[in-house]
């Protein structure tokens, strides 16, 4: 397993579903600057990391939908990082979900090289 190490201004989780992402973007000091629930599509996702598009990572737990957000990452040199949910979970604990609790961990996680 390789883990992501690059530093950055910003990190961004995405708690993706089918048809909503819950967005959060937190700063180096893990002071969340951004949390929204948004429709699943790419002009939302594009409006939302805009202001901190000069050094974020965008990160997405590894389910069926994450396709998509990787294709937009790539098309405007945005770093992207896939964590695989099985780590994820051993890494935090608990089977309990909720999508506030989630999206929180996701740039936390990538700020602290969880994701690979």
């Amino acid at each position: 397993m390789h883990f992501y190490t690059r530093q950055h201004q910003y990190y961004c989780g995405i708690d993706l579903h089918a048809r909503s992402m819950y967005v959060c973007i937190v700063d180096q000091t893990g002071t969340v600057v951004f949390h929204r629930n948004l429709p699943t599509d790419r002009q939302h996702l594009l409006e939302a990391i805009n202001a901190y598009r000069e050094d974020i990572v965008v990160a997405v737990e590894c389910i069926f939908t994450w396709y998509w957000i990787a294709d937009v990452c790539a098309e405007q040199a945005v770093p992207f990082v896939l964590g695989h949910a099985l780590y994820m979970k051993a890494i935090h604990g608990g089977k309990t979900r909720t999508t506030r609790s989630t999206h929180r961990r996701s740039p936390g996680c990538c700020a602290g090289a969880c994701f690979r």
